[in-house]
């Protein structure tokens, strides 16, 4: 696959709300804006609204109220399932067809467009996802769960989107396979000059992997800053409750080296 020329589309929430019926309200006037190219993580403890928020994007969940534009355009302003097509979306439970191989699954796209070349562009995305070209015959259950969500990843790329929406990609994998797609989805990310905006419970992943933070609480954004400027404490409470738990955790691994 080529690099990209252009890089992703600016996406901007316009007083956004989520209102379920009963009156609990999910996501509460979130207005922000994530430049185009960026890598955004969206953190919080659970149900503070970041999914909720993150759907609101491709329309899996539709706003109560306000917008959410992309480059510049309503969200509302077409059909559900062509916007869902421009847009990439990896999820933890990643979704993959037991009954479809990998070259199937990736292919489900590519065959919505009428892609001419569904192989090539398959065998494309397999060396693009560090899948070797044997793996597009295997099954799903035949892949490790690391597998399976590069899987998810290269149907995801499958239409060339430069929105790219990640919710807790990395949530069901093993730490040493969490660490290794988050580094290959940061090296994709910049790559192909994608805008991803990511949803994750761990704070170090957060740090680590975006370019900015936003921290979500009661269903609004309570601190926006890039990871340094979390780690000084600059980020409020919230924040400081959230990176306290990977400071700490790395103030005890120095700990235990010094006594090696």
């Amino acid at each position: 696959m080529a690099l990209s020329r252009e890089t992703g589309p600016p996406v901007a929430f316009v007083g956004a709300s989520k209102i379920y019926a009963g009156g609990a309200v999910a996501v509460d006037d979130v207005s922000i804006e994530i430049a185009g190219g960026s890598f955004v993580a969206l953190v919080g403890a659970s149900g503070s609204g970041k999914s909720t928020l993150l759907k609101m994007v491709n329309r899996l969940i539709e706003p109560s109220r306000g917008a959410i534009h992309i480059a510049g355009a309503d969200v509302t302003g077409g059909a559900a399932f062509a916007l869902r097509r421009r847009i990439g979306y990896v999820f933890q439970n990643i979704g993959l067809f037991p009954h479809l191989s990998v070259a199937e699954n990736i292919a489900i796209g590519l065959r919505l467009t009428g892609e001419k070349d569904q192989q090539g562009r398959i065998a494309e995305l397999l060396d693009l996802v560090d899948l070797p070209p044997d793996f597009a015959k295997r099954m799903p259950d035949a892949l490790s769960g690391g597998q399976r969500q590069r899987v998810g990843v290269a149907r995801a790329l499958a239409l060339e989107p430069g929105l790219m929406l990640m919710d807790e990609p990395f949530g069901a994998l093993d730490p040493v396979t969490r660490d290794q797609l988050g580094v290959a989805i940061r090296a994709l990310h910049d790559r192909l000059g994608l805008t991803t905006i990511m949803v994750t419970h761990d704070m170090a992943e957060a740090l680590i992997l975006a370019d900015r933070v936003l921290v979500m609480a009661g269903g609004r954004i309570v601190a926006d800053e890039v990871p340094a400027a979390l780690l000084a404490g600059k980020g409020g409470a919230e924040a400081d409750a959230l990176v306290a738990v990977p400071r700490e955790q790395a103030r005890r691994l120095r700990e235990i080296g010094g006594h090696l």
